[in-house]
């Protein structure tokens, strides 16, 4: 007590900051840091789960270079994410821009679009996959088996499989994507758009030189939020192909449900521990790109 009496206001306020900071610091040095530097050691490491580690040195990095089972999921895993991020980030803002404008049943209508992002993932992955089933049992080829037209093989063919299971992990975030926007709208001055209607501005005009510009910074979150959920796609993949994980010939796999299964289906934690580590730079690169190309210059 005598030392901190001793102290300056400046060292004082220094000491309560660290005192405050102490517990979080603590919590992201446990929970965050120690488990990712591990993952990285273990990379390196020959290890089961069960018996002793092993230095292996760089052959579990060696090991994904030549295995093709990884480039297959690895080029799945950027098909998500180029598909899945521009396809949810144009949905969701053409339904909140008009959301927006919806004076009638507006908050009702706006419980409707984010209800599915506060479903669990399971119980939905499920029902999509119940729409998905043949004749007589999935809707959607029932509703098209009703107009004479062919069923279509949604989840076991390797060409429709990725975009059967993308269509409802987009729909999943498309609640939280329409508020994010509709907040970013309602901050939006509306002096800007008073201006431009005096001036006799179109609204097509309006929409690119005055929403979109000031939308930038709503845009650069969403898409680098969206980019981290598609890059780590696991509970629609994993629970809408039970039967054959990661669809036919790995169609639907993406890197995490790889990772799942080298760790706990093989045992095999040094090699999943690498797979997790270029996950972790594929996602750290992602990122980083997309702020620096949209961010404000």
């Amino acid at each position: 007590m005598k030392l901190y009496r001793n102290l300056t206001i400046r060292q004082k306020q220094i000491v309560w900051a660290w005192g405050f900071l102490a517990l979080p610091v603590v919590f992201y040095g446990v929970i965050r840091f120690y488990p990712t530097f591990n993952a990285i050691l273990i990379s390196f490491q020959d290890w089961n789960l069960l018996g002793e580690r092993r230095w292996a040195g760089l052959a579990n990095y060696r090991r994904l270079v030549a295995d093709p089972v990884f480039w297959k999921v690895f080029g799945n895993t950027f098909l998500y994410l180029i598909i899945g991020t521009p396809v949810s980030l144009v949905l969701s803002f053409v339904v909140a821009y008009h959301l927006d404008r919806a004076r009638f049943m507006h908050g009702f209508l706006r419980m409707l679009y984010f209800l599915p992002f506060m479903t669990s993932a399971v119980a939905m992955a499920w029902v999509w996959r119940w729409f998905y089933q043949p004749v007589p049992i999935g809707l959607f080829n029932n509703f098209l088996a009703s107009f004479g037209i062919a069923q279509v093989s949604f989840l076991n063919s390797t060409t429709n499989a990725l975009p059967s299971v993308l269509a409802p992990a987009v729909w999943a975030g498309l609640g939280f994507q329409i508020i994010i926007f509709m907040a970013g709208l309602r901050a939006i001055p509306q002096s800007y758009y008073e201006a431009a209607r005096i001036d006799g501005v179109s609204s097509w005009t309006v929409l690119w030189e005055i929403t979109l510009p000031l939308l930038r910074p709503t845009i650069v979150f969403i898409v680098v939020f969206s980019s981290i959920g598609f890059l780590r796609i696991f509970d629609h993949v994993y629970n809408m192909t039970t039967n054959n994980p990661g669809g036919p010939l790995n169609a639907t796999k993406p890197l995490v449900l790889m990772i799942y299964e080298t760790a706990f289906t093989s045992f095999d934690m040094g090699y999943a521990a690498a797979q997790t580590v270029v996950l972790f730079l594929v996602l750290l690169v992602v990122s980083l790109v997309q702020l620096r190309l949209l961010s404000d210059r």
